[in-house]
């Protein structure tokens, strides 16, 4: 058990700890509504739209998380009204918007020449780099995140399945848009010390997508996501400290294998195994 006891002897690995458990369990609960609504391609786009914000922030010397959350969700709110008010398709808006998001933040950053190793961990991720600060952010947004989906399971669940009838049913399906839209957002932001701006999209979709090989049921679905990210993120940390490598990188390569693993072991594949093996097993009929 020393290998399990021992990196938790340093405290930077605590903190570590505590932020990747939070951080997979927002993620994985939140990705859950990402792959039921086929929004995985938004959480790519907001997490490159953030760094705007971030380069912003470290400019006027203020948190780079509340200047990445700000310019996140504010651009999240653009892509949902754009998105729903013109003819153009969801995926082109988000094409448009982080884009041109990510080449501001490019611009920015290129006219700061010293080196700057806080904006290259966002990037990256660095999860072992978090502070006391960090921490009490994280785990104080994450928190908020779960706690706002649990209070509005139902109705999230309804408009994420039929829309239609979830408006005829009274329920106000924009506003549950846009703060779905929002909660994508601030789950990004966590994010990005785990896993930076390049991996941080896996974190929300690959553990839902594993749990949706599993389960054809929302609840277990969400419980088993969780679990998948909360796993996912320790034992990524605990490799990425033995191996001495990026961390975001062990975490997003723990939940890959799961998900592969998922795919061959899963209740849906071995249904589907099954019926073409009984059906090559049927007599051929003579005519």
């Amino acid at each position: 058990m020393h290998w399990l006891i021992d990196p938790l002897q340093n405290a930077f690995m605590v903190r570590a700890l505590v932020a990747a458990t939070f951080i997979g369990l927002a993620c994985s609960v939140v990705g859950v509504y990402v792959v039921l609504r086929n929004l995985s391609f938004i959480g790519d786009g907001l997490a490159h739209a953030s760094f705007a914000g971030i380069v912003i922030a470290y400019l006027l010397k203020i948190n780079l998380y509340i200047g990445g959350l700000i310019f996140a969700a504010f651009t999240a709110l653009g892509i949902g009204s754009i998105s729903r008010r013109s003819e153009l398709s969801l995926d082109t808006t988000i094409g448009v918007l982080f884009t041109a998001a990510f080449a501001l933040g490019v611009l920015l950053m290129s006219r700061i020449h010293n080196y700057v190793s806080d904006l290259q961990d966002f990037l990256f991720g660095n999860i072992l780099g978090v502070d006391r600060l960090d921490i009490v952010l994280v785990v104080s947004l994450a928190a908020g995140v779960i706690v706002i989906v649990m209070a509005l399971y139902k109705e999230l669940l309804f408009s994420s399945f039929d829309p239609l009838m979830a408006q005829a049913a009274g329920l106000p399906t924009d506003f549950l848009y846009y703060l779905l839209l929002l909660l994508l957002a601030v789950t990004i932001i966590v994010s990005l010390q785990a896993a930076g701006i390049v991996l941080v999209a896996a974190l929300l979709v690959t553990p839902a997508a594993t749990a949706f090989q599993l389960t054809d049921r929302f609840g277990p679905m969400m419980m088993t996501s969780a679990a998948i990210g909360v796993g996912s993120a320790v034992i990524g940390l605990y490799a990425s400290y033995y191996l001495d490598a990026a961390s975001g990188a062990t975490i997003v390569l723990t939940a890959t294998a799961c998900f592969f693993l998922a795919m061959a072991f899963s209740p849906k594949r071995r249904s589907l195994l099954t019926a073409v093996m009984e059906s090559r097993r049927l007599p051929v009929r003579s005519r």
